[in-house]
């Protein structure tokens, strides 16, 4: 959310949908960073070594570095929140909406926990 309101409040524009995979998108190395991040939820030590070989073997050192410090912190983050049972504030829930329905949030089981 916070990506397109600062896309907002700059004019720039950004399409989220990428983060899912389902457009092309000028990352380099996407999708050696999409299959890092999901291999660090996989619960498998042999999955996320292999994604972080791959993608350490693409980027390097300090790529590799700062791609697992996004997954920690983003991972903490929604940690601390979900543990807190921190809501989304209404005013979110409202500007959020098509966003959350274009992504597929609201599928996820955290948002059907309410």
């Amino acid at each position: 959310m916070l990506l397109r309101a600062s896309g907002q409040h700059t004019g720039d524009e950004y399409d989220l949908t990428a983060i899912l995979g389902s457009r092309d998108n000028k990352i380099p190395d996407a999708a050696l960073l999409s299959a890092y991040a999901d291999a660090f939820y996989a619960e498998d030590p042999g999955t996320l070594e292999k994604a972080r070989k791959a993608l350490h073997d693409s980027v390097g050192d300090a790529a590799l570095v700062d791609a697992a410090g996004i997954v920690g912190v983003y991972d903490a983050v929604v940690r601390i929140a979900d543990a807190t049972g921190t809501p989304l504030e209404d005013y979110k829930v409202e500007i959020s909406g098509g966003l959350r329905d274009e992504l597929g949030i609201n599928d996820f089981p955290a948002a059907r926990a309410e």
